[in-house]
């Protein structure tokens, strides 16, 4: 019963954070490319959480992960400010199922 609690809260923060992804990268990305927040899954028990982008133009896409890495950090000050949850390491990652 323990894991299957655990896992819903993993579920559910990994949930947040994509959320917060999204409104995240609406406010910080710039108009050179669109950024669409996917989904996003927690791995590692809890401690990393994977969020998954689309971007279009295709062609942006190194430069939108690239952006992304560089708000790794940023992004984690956002969601210690908007989100009341134990903080995971996020990665962006590209959803390529989409294209």
């Amino acid at each position: 019963m323990q894991s299957a609690n655990n896992n819903h809260q993993d579920a559910r923060a990994a949930e947040i954070i994509a959320h917060e992804a999204a409104q995240f990268i609406a406010r910080e990305a710039g108009m050179g490319s669109l950024i669409t927040v996917i989904r996003a899954e927690s791995m590692s028990n809890g401690e990393r959480v994977a969020v998954f982008v689309s971007v279009f133009p295709e062609e942006k896409s190194r430069a939108a992960l690239a952006f992304l890495e560089r708000q790794r950090e940023t992004f984690s000050d956002y969601l210690k400010q908007h989100a009341h949850l134990r903080l995971p390491r996020v990665d962006f990652l590209l959803d390529n199922r989409s294209q």
